[in-house]
């Protein structure tokens, strides 16, 4: 803690950065015209525990846009995540979330 002290004000800052939010980090696949749909698919619920429907809607997102966020948590969970995707060169990488 950080005591700034001004006439008649005394505020205390947290320096602790186990008090301050982990901003999130996500996972983004790339879009892969090297493997089939189902392999993406069945590679994406893999690494990242979703059910069928949503690693569906990640693997069209990355096919039609290029890219899509697969999953979002903290960094040694993308890592592990990433690294499932990996296994089969899928293209991917790790971002820190941005504000909304």
């Amino acid at each position: 803690m950080t005591a700034i002290e001004l006439p008649g004000l005394t505020h205390e800052l947290s320096t602790d950065a186990e008090n301050a939010p982990e901003i999130p980090w996500n996972v983004i696949l790339y879009n892969d015209d090297v493997h089939s749909f189902e392999e993406v698919i069945f590679q994406v619920q893999k690494a990242t525990g979703f059910a069928l429907e949503r690693a569906v809607e990640i693997t069209l997102e990355a096919h039609q846009t290029g890219r899509a966020v697969c999953f979002t948590g903290d960094l040694d969970t993308c890592n592990r995540v990433a690294g499932i995707l990996k296994e089969i060169r899928l293209h991917v990488e790790i971002d820190r979330s941005g504000p909304g």
